[in-house]
């Protein structure tokens, strides 16, 4: 699958709702830990796939706010596999920066201060940044951006303006949302980032999605014409003269 790819259209910016952790597990007889434990070699898998493909971003939905008012043990669990499964060589390897989304002051100082220092750590890779959106969700995110322009002249507020006080504000939208494991919804998430991004859901659980489950997503991708608002005509004409 990955020689029919067109390696010069590639998605830049690919959006993960990594879901099906709980099922997997479910199905085989296990508790949902073993689930996410599975769904980490997942993460790195498709971590190095992307980087070796060109693409810039990779965002991926981690844990939302709504996620804590999940049973305590399990976001207990959850939090100590975060925080054991941030293995800095991953990245290093990988000349991957590391970064995170989300509400940060939620999460335990122990988790806290892993990820400060991993970003740190990597902040001169430079082949691919790798996001998660971790105690995210883009309502939260949205509500936070709204409080911060308050000051702001509303005359003066624009898209630009929006965009610049989100979370996500040091990288472009999201041109692939992949979500895995059935579910035909979004979730909360990328929002407004999302709103011309091309959509791939997968009955795949994410623990059994790899290489080539991500090849097939972005040759998806790379069958649909990319519009923006236009007519077919427009994009096909501006095809043509970025072609000569």
């Amino acid at each position: 699958m990955r020689e029919q790819l067109d390696m010069k259209r590639i998605p830049q910016h690919i959006a993960i709702i990594m879901d099906g952790n709980g099922r997997w597990a479910s199905e085989r007889g296990r508790e949902r830990s073993y689930g996410h434990q599975a769904g980490v070699e997942a993460v790195h898998k498709i971590t190095t796939e992307c980087k070796n493909l060109g693409v810039k971003f990779l965002t991926l939905y981690t844990f939302s706010t709504e996620n804590w008012n999940r049973p305590a043990e399990e976001v207990s669990a959850l939090m100590g596999l975060i925080l054991t499964s941030l293995e800095e060589k991953i990245f290093m390897k990988n000349n991957v920066r590391f970064r995170m989304i989300g509400d940060m002051e939620r999460l335990p100082e122990a988790v806290q201060a892993k990820i400060k220092e991993l970003e740190e750590h990597t902040a001169k890779n430079d082949a691919m940044s790798c996001v998660i959106a971790l105690s995210y969700s883009s309502r939260w995110e949205i509500t936070r951006a709204i409080q911060k322009m308050v000051a702001c002249p509303p005359k003066e507020i624009n898209e630009d303006t929006v965009s610049q006080y989100l979370e996500t504000n040091f990288m472009p939208d999201p041109d692939l949302l992949i979500r895995t494991g059935g579910e035909l919804r979004i979730s909360n998430y990328l929002l407004w980032q999302i709103a011309y991004s091309e959509l791939y859901f997968c009955d795949t659980y994410w623990p059994d999605f790899d290489e080539q489950a991500l090849h097939k997503a972005i040759a998806d991708y790379q069958g649909r014409q990319r519009r923006f608002g236009k007519t077919e005509a427009q994009v096909e004409e501006e095809e043509v003269k970025s072609d000569k």
